[in-house]
């Protein structure tokens, strides 16, 4: 039987996707563990003026400023954000009144899609993490993302993420997994093929 160029395509793209589903589903799994202890911080600006990029930035430092100090030694971190939602909203207000801006911001605590995230000193795979998110007036510019916990949004070495890590109680496998120079944000970005050729073929 003469496959066709079609035929020959699919067949090529199923036997690469067998491949590689299984051990992509390892590092999914190790993902999904990650992202039950790890909390992102993301900050949407209002828009993509120079202004609003910059008072987004304000903002941003505002909200660690609360954030960070609640967290150290916290037994449920997510619970005392949850806590602070009220708190550290009032902050970014403040933050953006102090600045001349009247905008209304909201803060939440909630699942969303990242995806593959590469840092200086550390990288993290796509997938659902815990998202404190702050999105200023339509939150329509370029938004900020970072990690309030464990606190390395603003950690300069793989060392210092390796310690904020360990400290917040991520297991070596964890630390490993996004402090690992090399093939990871490879392996990162095979998470997002894979998720996408399901839906792809599978619908």
């Amino acid at each position: 039987m003469v496959l066709t160029r079609t035929k020959r395509i699919l067949l090529a793209t199923a036997l690469v996707f067998a491949a590689t589903s299984t051990a992509v589903a390892a590092l999914q799994r190790e993902q999904m563990a990650l992202s039950e202890k790890l909390i992102r911080l993301h900050v949407v600006a209002n828009s993509d003026s120079e202004e609003d990029q910059a008072v987004k930035l304000q903002v941003r430092d505002a909200v660690l400023a609360v954030a960070e100090p609640l967290l150290e030694d916290a037994e449920s971190p997510l619970e005392k954000l949850q806590a602070a939602l009220p708190e550290i909203e009032e902050a970014a207000e403040n933050c953006l009144r102090a600045q001349g801006d009247d905008h209304d911001v909201t803060v939440t605590l909630a699942k969303e899609q990242f995806p593959t995230r590469v840092y200086d000193s550390f990288s993290l795979p796509a997938g659902q993490y815990t998202s404190l998110r702050v999105t200023i007036g339509t939150g329509t510019g370029h938004n900020w993302w970072c990690v309030v916990f464990p606190a390395i949004c603003f950690t300069a070495t793989a060392g210092e993420v390796e310690s904020a890590a360990v400290a917040g109680g991520f297991t070596a496998e964890e630390v490993r997994l996004i402090t690992e120079e090399g093939g990871y944000e490879l392996k990162f970005k095979a998470i997002e093929w894979v998720e996408w050729l399901q839906q792809t073929l599978f619908g």
